[in-house]
C-alpha cells in the first residue's frame, strides 16, 4: 500500500527510476500472488484501529505520510496512505493529523457495521505510538503545540470527547499501521504483514 501511495505521487511525469520501482512493485505481485487476509472464527467483533504518521518523510516537501488500518476480529478489512496535506513541524503533530484521519474512518466505519446490525456500542480503540500525540487529544485547551494546526483535525478531540473513540498508546514494535507510511526493513515488512493477517493461502489450505 504505501509503495502504491508514494508512487502514485509521480503520476504525472515520472521517471525511469519510478518506472524501475514500478517494475519492483509488479514483481512483489507476482511473487506473492497465492497471499490473502486470512480471517479467522473469532468471538471477539470489536472494531480496533492502528494509526501512525512518518515525519517529512517527503523530500520533495517535507510534508509527512499518515497510514491506518482497521481490524475486526482476525484481520484487517480497511487500510489506507496518504500524504499529509501541511507540513507538521514535529512527529506529534503529524501523528496528531494521522490520528485525526484515522478517527473520520472510525467513524464511517461503525456507521457501516451499524447498518449491518453489527452495532459498536463501546468506543472503538484507536492505537498510537506516540503519547504526546495522544495527550494533545485529550487535552482541549490551545497552547503554542496546537494553536497552528487546522482547526478540521480538532475533530479528534470531539469525537474522543463524546466517546465515540478511545486513543489508547502501544509500542512501535505493535504499531500495525508503520507498514503503511515508510518504506521497511524486509523482516519488519513481513512481521508486520503478518500481524496484519495476510498469508500463503497455500499454506492454510493443507492445515
Amino acid at each position: 500500500m504505501y509503495a502504491t501511495s508514494l508512487l502514485s505521487r509521480f503520476m504525472e511525469s515520472p521517471t525511469e527510476t519510478h518506472y524501475g520501482a514500478a517494475k519492483r512493485l509488479l514483481r512483489y505481485l507476482q511473487g506473492t500472488i497465492n497471499y490473502g487476509i486470512w480471517y479467522k472464527t473469532t468471538p471477539d467483533s470489536r472494531l480496533t484501529g492502528y494509526c501512525d504518521s512518518d515525519w517529512a518523510g517527503s523530500q520533495d516537501d517535507m510534508k509527512s505520510t499518515s497510514g491506518y488500518a482497521f481490524k475486526l476480529g482476525s484481520g484487517i478489512f480497511s487500510w489506507g496512505s496518504k500524504k499529509q496535506d501541511s507540513v507538521a513541524l514535529s512527529s506529534a503533530e503529524a501523528e496528531y493529523v494521522a490520528a485525526a484521519g484515522a478517527a473520520c474512518q472510525a467513524i464511517w466505519l461503525k456507521r457501516i457495521l451499524e447498518d449491518m446490525g453489527e452495532l459498536q456500542s463501546s468506543a472503538t480503540q484507536i492505537f498510537c505510538d506516540n503519547k504526546s500525540a495522544i495527550a494533545m487529544a485529550k487535552n482541549p485547551i490551545q497552547h503554542n503545540r496546537t494553536k497552528h494546526i487546522d482547526i478540521k483535525y480538532h475533530f479528534l478531540r470531539d469525537v474522543q470527547a463524546k466517546g465515540h473513540i478511545e486513543m489508547k498508546y502501544c509500542p512501535t514494535e505493535e504499531q500495525l499501521a508503520d507498514i503503511f507510511t515508510n518504506a521497511l526493513p524486509r523482516d519488519r515488512f513481513q512481521f508486520l504483514r503478518r500481524m496484519l493477517g495476510v498469508t500463503d493461502k497455500c499454506i492454510k489450505e493443507e492445515y
